[in-house]
Formats: structure tokens, C-alpha cells, sequence
């Protein structure tokens, strides 16, 4: 009997020991369960819905389809119904401003435009600018929702984004692909940086928007690259620029660009995409103002205003922030001394000749 309860008296030690040790464990998994069933704010985040049909449906009333037959198509009968291009836009304004690429509306003729609730409505006016691929269409509408454009250059390489427009063909119309911009501030046969972006983009997208989870336009697509084995390589023209051109085109209904009136030549690096800080070198002094500042071909330009400059892009970026008429100091080597010189500037073309190094396959695809 004593045997037996001191038998007894050890499991009950045990028991209790085990027990005790066994507080602080059931304790720190019951705290476990209860932070799984209620997850932190951060947590549920993570788990929060997603977030791209809301920005969807919030964005596509304010993206349309523009159609019309094709430039240079001939009248032969029945056939010509046949002969037609689109591509998309973006709406700006209630009372029917819409963005769209400059290749998408100079490529057709008598267009329509189509909203998302399926109304036509024939485009009253338009302005074009060609050198940024950037036009403004006018429809006789009231009430239209105007899309929200990003207010500042703040995009990062990885961020989800939304593409809408029209691929392929019409009845395709405010189809969305999602991706991530693969990279910004891209120079590819085109006067100024581009955003790029895995989203899928095919012809009829052109003019669309490129949007953010916040729900802004960061930018109007407007080309891809086209080659065999080449897939997901879209661009989009970024909102900053977007919004200088629109500016310009509702105010005088042109860009009105500051001149240098000088042809300039990018270095081999700068053509082929090398870093490189190389000058342009001058090909010819074009302008009156030119000549008159001392610049003759040969001479070699590296900054403008203290800003360095290596390509056309730079100074088509640059560009953005001046007017005609404004002076500039240039940087410049002549005769193998390293002078500054002080130009007007014109109005026009910005007389950059990139010369040749372009790939032939790349370009604008509506």
C-alpha cells in the first residue's frame, strides 16, 4: 500500500509538472489563435480583395473606341465597308475633350467615336502634334466622365498596372490586361521618355489608358515592339508629358516648341543605347540666332543651362519647361576651347537630327 501511494503521490508530482510547464505553451497558442483569427491591419491587407475590378469599373466609363476607315482606302464597292482601323482614348473633360495618340486619328477618316455605354458620336474638331504622338478629339457630348491623371512623376519599376482599349478588333472594346511597368524614362523611336510595361498590348490598344491601383492615368499607350519571339514589350507616352501637350494643344491648338535652329548628332553610344556623356556635335547652325551666338558646324554641345545633354530626348525633356523667346546658356566646344555661349530661342522644330541607328523593329502600332 505504501509502494502504491507513493506511486501515486509521484504521477500527481508529474502531473502537476507537466501541467504547469504546460500554462505558459497552451497560453502562448491560445494568443497564436486569436491573432490568426484576427489578423492586423497589415495583414489584412494582404488578404484584402482584389483591388483591379473596382479600378475597372471605375475607369472604364472614361475610355472610348475610335474607328474609321482606313487613309488612302479605295471605293470599290462593298468590300470598302471593310477597310477600317481603331484604336482607343481617353476622355478629359464632361463636355467631350478625349486624349488619344496622333497616329490613331491621322490614320482614319469620317472616325466615330464609341463611349463605353455603346453611343456613337462623329468628332467635331482636332489637333494633332505628331512630334509626341499626341492628339485631342472633340465630340459633341454632356456629362462624360473624365479619367484622373497622375499628378507627378513618381513610378516605380514593378508596379501593377492596368491597360484598357480596344485590341485586336472593335468588338473588343475597354478590354483590360494587367502587368507592371518594366521600366521608365525608355528612349525607343520616340521624341520623348516612355514608361514600359509588360501588360499585353496589340494593335487597337494605341491611344488607351495605362493605369495604377490608385486608379490615375500614368499614361497613353502608344506602341509596342513588334518582331517574332518578341513578346510583352509595350510603351506608353508618361501623364507629365501627356498633360504638356494637352495644355499646349487647348491653348493655341499646336505645341509651340523652343528651337535651338541648330541639327545636331547624336554620338554612336547615345544611338545604340550605351551610357555615355558624350556632346551632340553640330551638323549645321540653321537659325539667324545661331550663327549670330558664334555656333558653326563642328562645334560640340554639352549642356543648356547648366542642364547635360547627350541626345534629342534630353532636349525635347528639357524643352518642356522653356518657351520661344527665352535665352539659354550653352556649354559648348569650339576650335577645341570649351566656350559658353548665349542663345535665343526660336520656335519650330527642335532641329535635332538623330541620324541613323533606329531598329527596324520597332514602332508605333495603333
Amino acid at each position: 500500500m505504501r509502494n502504491k501511494g507513493l506511486r501515486l503521490l509521484l504521477c500527481s508530482i508529474a502531473l502537476g509538472l507537466a501541467l504547469s510547464w504546460s500554462v505558459p505553451v497552451s497560453e502562448a497558442a491560445r494568443k497564436g489563435e486569436t491573432a490568426a483569427t484576427h489578423p492586423s491591419s497589415t495583414e489584412a491587407g494582404v488578404f484584402a480583395a482584389d483591388p483591379i475590378p473596382q479600378i475597372y469599373k471605375r475607369l472604364s466609363p472614361s475610355v472610348v473606341g475610335i474607328i474609321g476607315k482606313g487613309q488612302g482606302g479605295k471605293n470599290t464597292g462593298l468590300d470598302n465597308r471593310y477597310n477600317l482601323v481603331h484604336g482607343s482614348g481617353v476622355i478629359i473633360t464632361s463636355g467631350g475633350w478625349i486624349v488619344t495618340n496622333a497616329h490613331v486619328i491621322e490614320s482614319m477618316q469620317n472616325a466615330t467615336v464609341v463611349t463605353s455605354d455603346g453611343k456613337s458620336y462623329g468628332i467635331k474638331d482636332y489637333y494633332a502634334d505628331e512630334v509626341s504622338d499626341i492628339a485631342l478629339l472633340k465630340i459633341n457630348a454632356a456629362y462624360l466622365k473624365p479619367a484622373s491623371f497622375a499628378e507627378a512623376s513618381n513610378v516605380k519599376v514593378g508596379e501593377k498596372v492596368i491597360a484598357i482599349g480596344s485590341p485586336l478588333s472593335f468588338a473588343l472594346r475597354n478590354s483590360a490586361t494587367v502587368g507592371v511597368v518594366s521600366g521608365s524614362g525608355r528612349v525607343v523611336d520616340a521624341s520623348y521618355r516612355l514608361l514600359q510595361s509588360d501588360a499585353a498590348i496589340n494593335p487597337g490598344n494605341s491611344g488607351g489608358p495605362l493605369v495604377n491601383m490608385s486608379g490615375k492615368v500614368i499614361g497613353i499607350v502608344s506602341m509596342k515592339y513588334s518582331a517574332v519571339g518578341v513578346e510583352n514589350t509595350g510603351f506608353a507616352i508618361p501623364a507629365e508629358t501627356v498633360r504638356y501637350i494637352i495644355k499646349q494643344l487647348l491653348a493655341y491648338g499646336e505645341v509651340r516648341r523652343p528651337s535651338l535652329g541648330l541639327e545636331l548628332q547624336e554620338s554612336w553610344s547615345a544611338i545604340v543605347g550605351l551610357p555615355a556623356e558624350d556632346p551632340l556635335t553640330v551638323t549645321k547652325a540653321v537659325s539667324a540666332e545661331a550663327r549670330k551666338a558664334g555656333i558653326a558646324e563642328g562645334d560640340e554641345l554639352y549642356s543648356i543651362d547648366g542642364h547635360r545633354v547627350t541626345s534629342a530626348v534630353d532636349i525635347n525633356e528639357l524643352f518642356k519647361s522653356y518657351r520661344p523667346g527665352q535665352t539659354v546658356e550653352l556649354l559648348m566646344q569650339s576650335g577645341g576651347d570649351i566656350v559658353q555661349r548665349k542663345l535665343v530661342l526660336g520656335e519650330g522644330d527642335p532641329m535635332v537630327n538623330k541620324g541613323d541607328g533606329g531598329s527596324e523593329d520597332e514602332g508605333p502600332e495603333e
